[in-house]
């Protein structure tokens, strides 16, 4: 390191930078070491450090004291950067929102119920969501996007609550944010009492996730992965976790496995909550207390399976197969049921109609069946009540047509 042409002082500027320093700390060390190997000395000492020709007491100075300095710099940057990206979000939670429709009543009740909770601190409830934002900031010129919108959620122990909503609704950033990987923009969560913001790590100790992806290990049993993740959360005995979060439990699982996951769960969720996300109407009716469904981040609505049918399912579902010429005809017996029916699904023969039910009589769908036997050839046909697909169709098309408009 003994460069005539390069003064001093430019060299400890440069020894200022971690990497070069770092640098500067191994070469002397190779020169030690390369002087061992010849026999000149016995390698590097502690007594050394005091060598001025070698410098290693300034440059081991001056990486501690840059490791200080900079780990002082990374705490505030983070705390500065976690600040702004709450006041961004706050500020463009106004102006990125494309609508904002009348809430309605089944969301306003349950938020009513929230803040009740929030008044009275009973411990009724296990999970709370108080008014739970996520708004993910802009980048590369795109708008920053609204992932949830003033959430709020009051569910009892010994309930299962299933999240529904097409793609990107925000249903992932809503189970993100209640298991801790990522943070609210603004409002809050409780778990078991405990503020997600400022609890989390008791909150890991009452909760369990199951997730999308498979997260298990090919050499431990299944009772082996559960003393593991026990002992990591600190349960002891039978203890359990008192919250279960999972994401699309079932996927890929054969009938028969499914139905026994489905029997375990029923039985798992007695004195404790689970919060499913699903895309499987079947599982959902199978599985939950109540649904809500989410559409462009915002709760449409939520209640029981009988409650949602009842509240948007006033009408029968007519299904009819015949050849594509045909499909003209059916729509006209169709209408001449009621004005008011409404087509849902067109694809190569098969129609799907929304038949008022204070409009329509059973007896009178078989007889228009019967006599449209008579003019085309009626393949396939059908008759049945309002489905939870039918629901959850009809909100998520209801919610996405007010948002263009």
């Amino acid at each position: 390191m003994e460069m005539p042409r390069i003064a001093r002082v430019w060299i400890s500027a440069m020894e200022s930078f971690p990497g070069f320093a770092l640098y500067r700390v191994f070469y002397e060390f190779s020169l030690k070491a390369r002087d061992a190997k010849v026999g000149h000395s016995p390698g590097m000492k502690w007594q050394d450090l005091n060598d001025r020709t070698t410098g290693m007491k300034e440059l081991l100075i001056i990486m501690v004291v840059e490791w200080f300095i900079l780990l002082v710099v990374s705490y505030c940057i983070d705390k500065k950067s976690s600040l702004f990206r709450v006041k961004t979000s706050s500020s463009e939670m106004n102006s990125i929102r494309a609508f904002d429709p009348v809430e309605k009543a089944d969301v306003a009740q349950e938020r009513v119920i929230v803040e009740q909770f929030l008044d009275q601190r009973n411990g009724s409830y296990s999970v709370i969501c108080d008014d739970m934002k996520k708004v993910y900031p802009g980048k590369d010129g795109n708008p920053a996007k609204a992932a949830v919108q003033g959430l709020s959620l009051a569910l009892s122990r010994g309930e299962c609550f299933g999240m529904l909503g097409p793609n990107g609704a925000g249903k992932s950033s809503f189970i993100k944010m209640l298991i801790g990987l990522t943070k609210p923009s603004s409002g809050t969560a409780y778990v078991e009492g405990l503020n997600i913001l400022s609890d989390m790590s008791r909150v890991y100790t009452s909760m369990g996730v199951c997730p999308q992806h498979d997260l298990l290990w090919e050499t431990l049993t299944g009772r082996e992965h559960l003393l593991f993740y026990g002992r990591l959360k600190n349960l002891k005995g039978d203890a359990l976790s008192q919250v279960v979060f999972m994401d699309e439990p079932s996927t890929g699982l054969d009938p028969a496995s499914r139905k026994q996951l489905w029997d375990v769960l029923r039985r798992a969720k007695m004195n404790r909550t689970l919060i499913l996300t699903t895309h499987s109407m079947k599982e959902a009716e199978r599985l939950c207390d109540r649904l809500g469904i989410l559409v462009d981040g915002s709760l449409q609505c939520i209640g029981n399976t009988r409650e949602l049918k009842a509240r948007y399912g006033e009408f029968y579902v007519f299904t009819a197969t015949t050849p594509s010429s045909d499909e003209q005809e059916v729509e006209r017996s169709v209408l001449q049921l009621s004005a008011n029916a409404n087509k849902t699904y067109h694809t190569a023969g098969t129609q799907k109609f929304e038949l008022p039910k204070n409009e329509v009589k059973i007896a009178d769908v078989f007889k228009a069946v019967e006599d449209l036997k008579n003019k085309v050839d009626v393949q396939a046909w059908g008759l049945v009540d309002t489905t939870l697909e039918d629901v959850f169709i009809k909100v998520a098309r209801g919610a996405v047509e007010l948002n263009v408009r």
